[in-house]
């Protein structure tokens, strides 16, 4: 029987699926898009090893139906870091590798960029008689001067040679001075290297030092307080690697922190960089894989998915904020960007940089245990000092829609010193919820455990968490009262407490909804950073990695919605979240101020963080964490189901977890429902795995999954499998 072709695609198979290869063409090489049949419809698949033996009956296997690449899209190395991601998140393959491919190339298009045409000096039109030929033809003679100082000449500066240039260059093409060639066009910006590089303080020297490109693989956890010249220490490394003519992966956790990288490491950098996350059209993100995976790109800046960009000359990766959640994938393929790419350094051998003012516990117990170097930058950059953090007691104070008198006292002393002012609170809306004043009902979502948040400039009630809209009603759906009360504070309605209270000063607010049209946030922080708003009021995404030298305070509207959380990480965010949204204090010559409001004002994470900073809380957070027997001293995972009823996902995690091994030395805990049940119309529930050894859980996984996915009850589900999951919830 002749040997098949495995192939995988998108879909609920945990390994590839056997094809027989495509006729009289050469079979696909390993790595290889090819297009298969899969029940009624044509998929596009990749080839993920050489021939094997069938696994299935010859008379039931189909035909490759063509091929779409000759030489292999994904690399060996490539490849190999899907498969094992594959079965590390116990994922399946197709979906996998569909995760590490542009849309394009997953809808089976040519892997080529886009091209532009460019005009050359032919040896004719080198030798012409150019002031005969300015006589007859000035504009072709002004173009022959061009092609004459350049390599040749982009379409784009045509419009500076004035007329009709391209007419006059298609004469030149007729004389035999010049022809036309078309280049590939990644969409590549080009670095100006023309900012000249400060000297490093001995901490930034010493830690830029522990990376060495072409040196071998080597963990460095870069434990920078804010402002204290992390990024830095990334251009020296970053600087060094491009003049050995090696790559650089540069990985952020948001697409709000992009621009302002790109546009640093292109002032600093002699460097081409590409540009990947998911803000781009398909063809630009198509061009920027391509330029990664040729080579043509030297610095390659993108968000989580970058993870997989193919390296042609691979010499260093960096995860910045490597704490941030948005580094885990929480839908389908959960995988963690910061875990891979600390994985990929390994198989490519290279150094990887981990930067962050509040490292994440894990990364701070890999550091402890030796597995990663640990260089801390304890010195702001320059003259800069580090703010000066103050609790101030809620408690009998009157407020203007949550901004306390003292507050409002210090926000008007600061504009009067001529600082910058930053407010933040991490809820975007008018009001979480909506209440009626007579008979206290409450504004709820019918699809979630969870309420609507109000959002009065729209006049909508918005759940964010299926995402689901409905307008405001007049009157009261259970009395009939007309006295509907917004209940609690988001960014919206400090908004216009505060131009109400400083109706003078030039104000800007940040948030998803303030930043919904395309390119507001870049303007909305470039108005920040000419000191043009006076106020900023946000979210979270005004907290990471923002450089705001004109701020002078920092205030922190609400610290006390994140004490109480259910989810056992719930503490570890609040610190980072506190730590980093302080940080955007003082960064210049003037002092910074961070002033932090709550009701809970002797709590025992409120008082650390003051005192004794995030390395203090880190130490106890370790601490608590080892004695309850939770992540990072343990290993986890959550096998989560859901179904529009609400019995079905318990029932399915009960048959699972009768089939687990009685003498395990994995615990076991539930199932039970999660902390919020109802989501998106669907009822949820979760089965937590513990072990002390990584690989003794994922020995278990390996045997146990696949006798999961045969139970009766798991098609009446949907499932799916959570390794080191980031949030409970």
């Amino acid at each position: 029987m002749a040997q098949t072709i495995p192939v995988a695609v998108s879909g609920p198979f945990p390994r590839s699926l056997d094809y027989l290869p495509p006729g009289a063409d050469t079979p696909p090489v390993v790595g290889a898009r090819v297009r298969v049949p899969l029940g009624r419809r044509q998929m596009v698949g990749m080839v993920t090893g050489p021939p094997r033996d069938p696994g299935l009956a010859g008379h039931r296997l189909r035909q490759i139906s063509q091929v779409l690449d000759v030489q292999p899209l994904l690399d060996s190395e490539l490849l190999g870091l899907i498969s094992w991601s594959a079965r590390y998140y116990h994922h399946p393959i197709g979906d996998c590798i569909a995760t590490a491919l542009p849309a394009r190339l997953r809808q089976g298009y040519p892997a080529e960029p886009a091209s532009e045409t460019r005009w050359q000096l032919t040896p004719a039109g080198d030798e012409a008689d150019i002031e005969a030929l300015r006589r007859r033809a000035p504009r072709q003679a002004t173009l022959l001067d061009a092609l004459r100082s350049t390599d040749d000449l982009p379409a784009g500066q045509l419009a500076g040679l004035g007329g009709d240039a391209r007419g006059a260059l298609q004469r030149l093409v007729e004389r035999g001075y010049a022809t036309a060639v078309e280049r590939a066009d990644y969409g590549l910006i080009t670095g100006r290297g023309t900012e000249g590089a400060p000297t490093l303080n001995p901490e930034q020297a010493q830690a830029a030092s522990a990376l060495q490109p072409g040196a071998g693989h080597q963990v460095t956890l870069v434990d920078g307080v804010t402002g204290s010249g992390k990024t830095e220490v990334y251009l020296d490394v970053i600087a060094r690697a491009t003049a050995m003519g090696l790559q650089s992966l540069v990985i952020v956790p948001e697409i709000g922190l992009t621009p302002q990288l790109v546009s640093r490491f292109q002032a600093r950098l002699s460097a081409k960089i590409a540009v990947l996350h998911s803000g781009l059209a398909d063809g630009e993100r198509l061009n920027a894989w391509l330029a990664a995976g040729s080579g043509a790109a030297d610095v390659i800046i993108g968000t989580r998915s970058a993870v997989f960009a193919p390296l042609r000359r691979p010499g260093l990766i960096i995860v910045d904020e490597e704490h941030d959640a948005s580094l885990k994938q929480q839908e389908g393929f959960r995988y963690s960007a910061r875990d891979l790419a600390v994985m990929r350094a390994h198989r490519l051998e290279c150094p990887i940089a981990m930067g962050t003012a509040t490292p994440s516990l894990e990364s701070l117990a890999n550091a402890r245990a030796g597995r990663y170097a640990h260089y801390r930058l304890t010195e702001r950059a320059g003259n800069a000092r580090p703010p000066q953090l103050r609790l101030l007691d809620m408690r009998g104070q009157p407020t203007t829609e949550g901004l306390s008198a003292p507050l409002l006292g210090t926000v008007r002393q600061h504009l009067d010193n001529g600082g910058q002012v930053l407010l933040f609170l991490n809820r975007r809306g008018f009001s979480p919820t909506l209440i009626c004043h007579e008979c206290g009902w409450l504004a709820e979502c019918d699809r979630c455990d969870a309420r609507y948040t109000y959002h009065r400039g729209r006049s909508r009630l918005h759940c964010h968490h299926c995402d689901r809209e409905t307008p405001v009603p007049s009157v009261c759906p259970s009395c009939n009262s007309v006295d509907l009360r917004p209940l609690g504070l988001g960014t919206e309605r400090i908004e216009g407490a505060l131009q109400t209270a400083l109706p003078d000063t030039p104000m800007v607010r940040i948030d998803r909804d303030s930043t919904r049209q395309r390119g507001r946030f870049e303007q909305h922080m470039a108005a920040a950073q000419r000191g043009e708003a006076r106020l900023l009021l946000g979210t979270q995404m005004l907290a990471k990695g923002h450089h705001l030298p004109a701020v002078t305070l920092v205030a922190i509207i609400d610290a006390d919605q994140g004490l109480f959380g259910a989810d056992f990480r719930s503490p570890e965010r609040l610190a980072q979240l506190v730590i980093q949204v302080a940080g955007r204090a003082g960064r210049a010559e003037r002092a910074g101020e961070v002033v932090i409001q709550t009701h809970q004002p002797e709590h025992p994470l409120l008082q650390t963080l003051i005192h004794g900073g995030y390395p203090a809380f880190a130490e106890a957070a370790l601490t608590e964490r080892e004695a309850a027997g939770l992540p990072p001293t343990r290993a986890m995972a959550l096998i989560r189901a859901e179904a529009p009823g609400q019995t079905p996902p318990l029932n399915f995690l009960k048959a699972a977890a009768a089939t687990l091994p009685t003498d395990s030395s994995v615990e076991v805990l539930g199932p039970y429902p999660s902390p919020m049940e109802r989501r998106a119309g669907r009822y949820r529930a979760q089965l937590m795995l513990q072990a002390n050894q990584r690989g003794t859980l994922q020995a278990l996984l390996t045997d146990w999954l696949p006798g999961v996915s045969a139970l009766p009850m798991a098609r009446r589900v949907r499932w799916s499998v959570d390794v080191d999951p980031a949030e409970m919830l």
